[in-house]
């Protein structure tokens, strides 16, 4: 079983929201649970790709830290993300724990707000947990509070592995009559046609071909070609002379052009403040890209960054999106002023 924690605190070191997911996590894997941890503070460039990450996930778990008033915008955003671009689907197979801890006050209203947004996304809302902790040494010296995790922790694995029945939500009705998205100015021939060419993944995927090759003969008029490096080991040079070192950092990334085959696999391997960019092949890479030749080249001369190829459809790739996203950071490819 999967279950997936997107916390939308600020990662503040007294947070008592963090202690609380780690002793979730350290019982759900006593549980053979596979766990994984989104902290939303650190993918806040790439929140509207989180939504994807729910689809190898059997429940989850939204926590989050009331600092002032309400849950955050971190969490907010997220949550907007699953509205505009996740699996509605999917989220209506799914159960949600919410865990809200307060320094202040309001964690039983952030937790009745996180329910209430999962039910509008149609998903299943299961019963979690909330608490005002002003002090957070009283919350890890305690054992009484330790136990009250426990138990509520292994409620949130009995729900979500025996999919216990949930009762419907007024929510679930109301948004189904007034959420609806807003039309586009087309007659009813029109928006049919759209939806039939949009759902068809050979028209898509021709329509795309079709723009490549007009992209390709653009650029040998303007003479881009030429300007072009189309060569393995230019690549690999730039990108090492632009590498600019992340701390604690360390995985082998592999980038593979899909179009030209004569250019070969890159191999990037990060180690802290080292890096070395070669050309070759190795199968023991933790990150795979797969791309086009002007697409990269878009991405070496600072008018693309990786994150937003990723997002366009532009790049594919296989393993953790927040190694992709460091992509950026590990490299300085932005024009000079």
């Amino acid at each position: 079983m999967n279950i997936n924690i997107y916390y939308g605190g600020r990662g503040i070191i007294d947070d008592p929201t963090l202690y609380v997911i780690s002793q979730i996590q350290a019982v759900l894997q006593e549980l053979n649970v596979n766990v994984q941890q989104y902290n939303l503070y650190e993918q806040r460039n790439g929140i509207t790709a989180l939504p994807n990450t729910l689809k190898d996930a059997d429940g989850v778990i939204l926590a989050s830290t009331v600092e002032w008033y309400g849950v955050g915008g971190y969490m907010m955003q997220f949550l907007d993300a699953c509205w505009l671009y996740g699996d509605k689907d999917h989220i209506k197979q799914m159960y949600m724990a919410p865990v809200v801890m307060s320094t202040t006050h309001g964690e039983r209203e952030g937790m009745m707000s996180l329910a209430a947004a999962w039910e509008m996304l149609g998903g299943l809302p299961c019963d979690g947990m909330c608490g005002y902790i002003a002090d957070t040494t009283k919350l890890e010296n305690s054992t009484e509070y330790s136990k009250i995790i426990e138990k509520k922790t292994e409620n949130i694995y009995r729900t979500i592995n025996q999919k216990m029945a949930v009762f419907p939500a007024s929510n679930q009705a109301v948004i189904n009559k007034v959420a609806t998205s807003k039309g586009i100015d087309l007659t009813p021939q029109e928006s049919e046609q759209l939806s039939e060419y949009a759902s068809d993944d050979k028209y898509v995927r021709k329509q795309k071909e079709d723009l490549q090759e007009l992209a390709s003969i653009f650029r040998d008029k303007m003479g881009q070609d030429e300007s072009s490096t189309g060569d393995s080991d230019e690549y690999a040079k730039i990108l090492q002379k632009k590498f600019t070192p992340v701390a604690g950092l360390k995985t082998k990334y592999k980038i593979i052009f899909q179009d030209n085959s004569k250019l070969k696999p890159l191999i990037i391997t990060v180690d802290n403040s080292k890096c070395e960019c070669k050309t070759g092949d190795d199968d023991g890479c933790e990150v795979l890209i797969t791309t086009d030749e002007h697409v990269f080249e878009d991405i070496l001369g600072g008018r693309m960054t990786f994150q937003r190829a990723f997002m366009a459809g532009s790049i594919k790739m296989k393993g953790e999106f927040k190694l992709l996203r460091s992509m950026d950071q590990l490299f300085d490819l932005m024009p000079e002023a």
